[in-house]
């Protein structure tokens, strides 16, 4: 039984410890609700942090390569030998990254993305441009990674290739159940497929490294025609850079880590920093060896079949079980890759709900201590994105990155703009700005020029993006942006003029308590539930009016009997409603009443309604309650209430 505790004034009931929700569907697909206590225990390990917040970057691996290889082949595959010069160059972007992000998980150990960093240090509006970015690189995340899967899977079977949107779609929902079952279990569930993705992509460059040294590595059989994406060029500066600027999606989801250090086991810094450098250091790796071999077995991009699929079954001599496991786990990274995007999202959703951004609703977590709202819709917007672009991934990958290196560059200007005020510190002084304990640090100036570097970096990525791929579909972005900030700016607008309206600062005396009640009871006709209403409107007061809307005169004659026999005296206005109408008049009826009213007179009309045994029964009734409360909603002084009557009781419960 629950124990409440009682003074004067407060009642507070506490659920026993053994106390358990009832189970219902939801236990059976989400698993047992969670107690809020139980939070600290939903903590992660390094090994599986690596599952849960790599899997993104780790899994870009398989589509890096060939989106530069895709741009280079406008100029003819002559051009696919600046193929591993253009890798090298990302890669040395990816240390700068790294060694910048490495620096915010420390400063930050509440978790330190992008939103948090820039509203900090720079101000609100470079807070919103960066959860703006954010959550477009997270929706086009998970389009991307799970449509390049699909793209493996159709590698390997060719006759699913028409089939591939809608595959994507359910991949899309099966990824967002098992997210909304925990954190704790999505890494658990994800920690053997990630690391199956490792083994595989070892086992298969170890066996290139081995047979290229040896002389027996051999050129790709059959490969798929060059497909012609891009106007024919000549190689020169735009096109390296563009092709460089479509390899940097090898660094989506560097962040997310930072985004959630909260995540991992105490110390959080600690071991958020030993799993980003893990991370970094399997991708660099991965990334350079799979864009060198693929250059040596002259690997052509196309939509048919990925450069993975073809460098797999080069080093593994054919689509035997070998090429088949790497396929498979190729496939199963890079679906699971969208778990980065269900774990930094909705956390980063939630920020901006509490600072008034976006909904408030996606601020909530639910029974599994997930925010269940935000995984939903970014699972619902990414599937409407897939379907859009019937997954393809060229087709999306223009849209993507930008938000990332506009994120990446407003972090890192956040944290050089951080080390510059410690600069100005006293070597014993400690200043806290907006929660965040400021204190002096020795190599600030080393980590101010860190951040600092890092910030051109990923502001100079970010425009040769833009230029090279606004035609191809990165305008959509660039606008889509400033309409996410509008919108940010509005809904935090109404949430601040309601709490001013709301707020009881100046508001003087306490509402008063003398108001009287009129009461409206619209009766369709006579019966078990017109009674059961009737019983309630006496509670409130005293002038009752029934109202009954006449549209068949013999309909009015037995409602005038029997109300006689059963309406307690309580009064019976008829409204003729000669075009047969029925909610029409009574809602002019109630609005003529409400113009009469008193100042201290509240209208409630108290409607009879039905609750049958089974909910596609109310598609049966009218639902004459919504449509009044719909009506009357922004009407001061009206109550709308209904009054349920259970149909399959004896009896009525008033």
């Amino acid at each position: 039984m629950p124990i409440i505790e009682e003074n004067t004034k407060t009642t507070v009931l506490h659920r026993p410890a053994t106390f358990q929700p009832p189970r219902t569907w939801r236990t059976w697909l989400f698993g047992n609700p969670l107690s809020t206590a139980d939070a600290p225990h939903q903590t992660i390990n390094k090994k599986v942090g690596l599952a849960v917040f790599a899997s993104d970057a780790l899994s870009s691996t398989a589509y890096a390569t060939q989106e530069i290889l895709v741009i280079l082949a406008a100029a003819g595959t002559a051009a696919f030998g600046y193929a591993f010069p253009i890798a090298l160059a990302i890669v040395g972007l990816l240390v700068i990254v790294t060694l910048s992000y490495e620096q915010t998980i420390h400063a930050y150990p509440g978790g330190g993305g992008a939103y948090i960093v820039s509203r900090d240090n720079l101000g609100e509006l470079p807070a919103q441009i960066a959860g703006a970015a954010l959550l477009t690189d997270y929706i086009l995340t998970v389009a991307v990674s799970v449509s390049s899967g699909v793209a493996q899977i159709v590698s390997a079977f060719p006759g699913l290739l028409s089939y591939r949107a809608y595959l994507a779609v359910a991949l899309v929902a099966f990824v967002m159940l098992i997210n909304l079952r925990g954190i704790k279990e999505s890494g658990s569930a994800f920690a053997i497929p990630s690391y199956f993705f490792l083994t595989m992509m070892v086992l298969t460059v170890g066996t290139a490294l081995v047979r290229y040294l040896g002389g027996t590595l051999g050129m790709v059989v059959n490969p798929p025609p060059l497909e012609m994406l891009h106007e024919t060029q000549a190689i020169g500066l735009f096109l390296i850079l563009h092709a460089f600027s479509s390899g940097t999606t090898a660094l989506t989801g560097v962040e997310a880590i930072s985004n959630g250090t909260t995540s991992f086991r105490e110390p959080r810094s600690r071991n958020a920093g030993i799993t980003l450098l893990w991370m970094s250091a399997i991708l660099g790796t991965l990334f350079l060896a799979i864009t060198f071999f693929s250059g040596k077995i002259g690997a052509i991009p196309s939509e048919t079949e990925t450069v993975i699929s073809q460098f797999a079954r080069t080093v593994h001599g054919g689509q035997g079980v070998l090429y088949l496991l790497t396929i498979a786990a190729t496939t199963i990274i890079l679906i699971m890759a969208t778990n980065t995007s269900f774990a930094g999202a909705p956390s980063l959703s939630a920020l901006l709900a509490i600072d008034g951004f976006v909904p408030r609703q996606l601020a909530f977590r639910g029974s599994r201590l997930v925010y269940s709202n935000g995984i939903v819709a970014l699972a619902v917007i990414a599937s409407v994105l897939i379907l859009i672009f019937n997954a393809s991934v060229t087709g999306l990958i223009p849209l993507y990155a930008i938000g990332v290196f506009l994120s990446f560059t407003l972090s890192q200007a956040g944290m050089a703009r951080r080390w510059y005020k410690i600069g100005r510190l006293q070597p014993d002084q400690e200043v806290r700005e907006r929660g965040s304990l400021l204190h002096f640090d020795r190599r600030w100036a080393m980590k101010m020029v860190i951040n600092s570097f890092g910030a051109l970096c990923t502001a100079i990525v970010m425009l040769v993006f833009c230029i090279t791929k606004f035609r191809d579909g990165a305008w959509l972005v660039l606008i889509l942006i400033p309409i996410l900030v509008v919108m940010f700016a509005r809904i935090h607008h109404h949430y601040q003029d309601l709490a001013q309206r709301l707020s009881l600062e100046r508001y003087g005396a306490a509402p008063r308590t003398d108001r009287r009640h009129r009461v409206i009871l619209p009766v369709s006709s006579v019966h078990r539930g017109t009674l059961n209403a009737l019983s309630y409107a006496r509670t409130l007061s005293n002038d009752i009016t029934a109202v009954h809307v006449s549209i068949d005169p013999d309909a009015v004659e037995k409602v005038k009997r029997k109300w006689e026999i059963w309406g307690g005296g309580v009064r019976l206005q008829i409204i003729d409603s000669p075009y047969r109408l029925l909610i029409e008049p009574m809602m002019d009826y109630i609005a003529t009443i409400a113009a009469q009213r008193q100042p201290n007179e509240i209208i409630t009309v108290v409607v009879p309604q039905f609750v049958p045994r089974h909910g596609w029964q109310n598609l049966l009734h009218t639902q004459t309650a919504w449509f009044l409360r719909q009506a009357f909603l922004s009407q001061p002084g009206i109550v709308i209430t209904d009054v349920p009557y259970q149909l399959d009781r004896d009896e009525t419960t008033l």
